[in-house]
């Protein structure tokens, strides 16, 4: 069997195009017959956001400088890029955009119990399909029970914050690396990509660091 080639993810998970770009990820590794072994790792796109979160037309206006228009725009046009990945993206009017501060706090404690990549798009659900609020710690505890996590468990980790300063250390070294947009992944530990690259790309990127790779169909 090839070796699975390891694909360090950096991203968040109010993120749309990091689930895109992870989905493409997957697709291109089916393509290929190239297995990958990923690994996610945190990044806060709003670090400052408040703990109520904000609108997602008005924050996108103020931070991009986008008309209601083009807001509208560009949440159409990721429902639309979501689609065929299988990704329900369930933007509104109303849809809000949150502090992800805890949630990775939440991820790192389930990379201990080997289950953050189940957790991680569990949150993605939860936020993109169910709009729900990825910041307010009963909803984490309840993503975390929903995958089979302890729930008991899940809460401690929140309330003590065991996990805070491991997180902004984490946050902090790949920032310091260069890292400034999500997704980043990091092929086999020495080649970067910055955003969803599109399935045809994957492939060639697993294609060339995995000669013995073959196209399966």
């Amino acid at each position: 069997m090839t070796q699975p080639i390891r694909v360090d993810i950096v991203s968040d998970v109010v993120c749309p195009w990091c689930i895109v770009g992870y989905r493409q990820l997957q697709q291109a590794s089916e393509a290929t017959g190239i297995p990958v072994e990923t690994y996610w790792h945190p990044f806060e796109l709003n670090p400052d956001m408040a703990p109520e979160g904000e609108n997602l037309r008005d924050h996108i206006m103020r931070k991009y400088g986008s008309t209601p228009e083009q807001s509208t725009k560009a949440r159409e046009n990721m429902q639309n890029i979501g689609a065929p990945l299988g990704i329900t993206f369930s933007f509104g009017d109303d849809s809000r955009i949150y502090n992800t501060f805890a949630a990775h706090q939440l991820l790192h404690w389930a990379q201990t119990e080997g289950r953050a990549q189940d957790l991680k798009l569990a949150l993605f659900d939860a936020y993109f399909a169910r709009a729900r609020d990825v910041s307010d710690l009963a909803v984490l505890v309840d993503v975390a029970a929903s995958i089979g996590l302890d729930k008991d468990e899940a809460q401690a980790v929140l309330k003590d914050g065991r996990f805070a300063d491991m997180v902004r250390e984490k946050e902090t070294f790949w920032t310091s690396r260069g890292v400034s947009g999500v997704p980043t992944m990091i092929f086999d530990a020495k080649h970067a990509t910055s955003g969803a690259q599109g399935v045809k790309m994957f492939e060639q990127i697993l294609e060339q660091l995995s000669p013995a790779g073959t196209k399966t169909g």
